[in-house]
């Protein structure tokens, strides 16, 4: 029996069937929303090319069980192969997360939309492979935009008021709940069908923050969120084959989501619905670290030329941040491996003070047993400047300020140099562009031919024919040259 036709103990809670309705009916209109999925959708794949340069991330790779691939699966960008919808979603968000390289969403929740690309991407591909055979309509790219737009939507607005943080429940439950609505939308589920996935993806409950977080971080935090939204193509398709919802996953009293994991607290959106989330995305355009401390490096790479010859002369550094910094990446003592690195602001404000720049590189080990930045780490101080919290809040700045001022032993010092909005805010979106482009050059390099790093590049200076490609074929494109002269 369908699940359409069951009749339902109680009404299922309003918010999933808000986000239901939203993932089935919205008519997304902002073109500014579909020019930055664009964007968002090569910077992710340039991320996730990179990481095939790293041994942790590609040993992850690959079917669940070894050699247990899928002819005519879904393909995974820079790789041979092909796999199940469920495996290749893990694999794509895997590598799309993996150097801590992809937009950002900071809010009293924090995340990274993008991560919803692994369920988009596998599902989108593997329809349209399905499809080729004439059995249906395959997605073209416009879907797949549509798809993004609305999994940012669903998980920012979510992460604008509701703090799981606080909880201490990590912020890839909101991919899970994403993927899981736009995936099931994406393989021709109903309403309701979208509803029970839903439902099923709250009653997962959540990741626990520990594996971000001293004395536990490791390198989980860069595969959690394809964890998510591979589990959540599995719920899409469990809603598919006829599995029942639960009406009140959220509501239920002792049982429910709210009650068991959130202090009995509801989940409230904060906006209506639309494409708010993907318009103001934030870019990571030039370095890979928690978005937090992005502006501590670029004021820390403008202190470089006046330092880079003192720095034994040093004798401490102020740096002012927001609250959530404070609270997720002031880190002092031993950092075990690059995924505690890459989260520490004192570590990149060192690396930038010392190099004038950061690059994945700089959290392995070997540039980490350069002395100098733990010696300059302990002579930091950093301390919540009030204004900053409250700029990073407000919704009409969104700001992330940090500032960043050395001091030397003969009581010099430099100018306190300041910076409210990273390169990647929409407040400098065109300043932006340019070095995106820069940035997927440089990413895709060792992975891509050159021909094919500038045939995507193009595609997005002709949005019309962007919009009109089958998934299929552009997922074509993200192939590996030896993969793609064999097929």
């Amino acid at each position: 029996m369908s699940t359409d036709t069951l009749a339902l103990p109680h009404a299922p809670d309003p918010l999933l069937v808000e986000l239901a309705a939203y993932a089935s009916d919205c008519t997304v209109d902002s073109e500014t929303a579909y020019d930055t999925a664009r964007w968002c959708l090569i910077d992710s794949l340039g991320c996730a090319l990179l990481a095939l340069n790293y041994p942790a991330c590609t040993r992850l790779l690959g079917p669940v069980v070894p050699g247990a691939q899928m002819s005519g699966g879904v393909r995974v960008p820079g790789t041979a192969f092909e796999l199940d919808p469920v495996a290749a979603a893990f694999n794509i968000g895997c590598m799309i997360r993996w150097l801590d390289y992809n937009d950002t969403w900071l809010a009293a929740e924090w995340g990274h939309p993008s991560d919803n690309l692994g369920a988009i991407l596998a599902c989108s591909d593997y329809i349209s492979r399905r499809d080729r055979g004439g059995r249906g309509s395959a997605p073209v790219m416009r879907d797949v935009l549509t798809a993004m737009i609305k999994a940012y939507e669903i998980q920012g607005v979510l992460a604008l008021e509701n703090a799981f943080n606080r909880v201490g429940l990590d912020h890839v439950l909101l991919v899970r709940i994403a993927s899981s609505a736009v995936a099931t939308m994406m393989l021709g589920g109903t309403k309701q069908q979208i509803l029970n996935a839903l439902s099923n993806a709250w009653l997962d409950g959540g990741a626990l923050r520990a594996y971000r977080h001293a004395p536990n971080t490791g390198s989980r935090k860069s595969w959690a969120a394809a964890d998510a939204t591979s589990r959540a193509v599995r719920l899409a398709l469990l809603a598919l084959a006829g599995e029942m919802g639960y009406a009140t996953a959220l509501s239920a009293g002792t049982w429910g989501f709210c009650d068991a994991l959130f202090g009995s607290n509801p989940i409230r959106l904060a906006r209506p619905l639309g494409s708010y989330v993907m318009e103001n995305i934030l870019f990571k355009v030039a370095y890979p670290a928690e978005f937090h401390g992005q502006t501590a490096i670029e004021a820390a790479i403008k202190l470089h030329p006046g330092v880079r010859d003192r720095l034994g002369e040093i004798d401490r550094i102020h740096l002012e941040t927001q609250e959530s910094a404070v609270r997720i990446i002031d880190k002092t003592g031993p950092l075990d491996n690059p995924a505690d690195r890459d989260h520490c602001i004192q570590y990149m404000v060192a690396v930038a003070l010392i190099h004038g720049n950061v690059t994945s590189d700089h959290y392995e080990d070997e540039a980490a047993a350069d002395p100098r930045i733990d010696q300059l780490r302990a002579k930091m101080q950093v301390v919540e400047n009030l204004q900053y919290s409250r700029d990073y809040l407000a919704p009409d700045k969104r700001s992330i300020p940090n500032a960043v001022q050395v001091f030397f032993c003969d009581g010099a010092s430099t100018d306190k140099v300041e910076v409210h909005y990273p390169l990647g805010h929409r407040h400098r979106r065109a300043e932006a562009v340019p070095l995106l482009r820069r940035k997927f050059e440089a990413n895709t390099a060792a992975q891509l031919e050159a021909d094919q790093a500038q045939a995507l590049l193009a595609l997005l200076d002709d949005p019309n024919r962007f919009d009109r490609m089958s998934a299929c074929d552009f997922m074509d494109l993200c192939l590996p040259k030896f993969k793609s002269e064999r097929r």
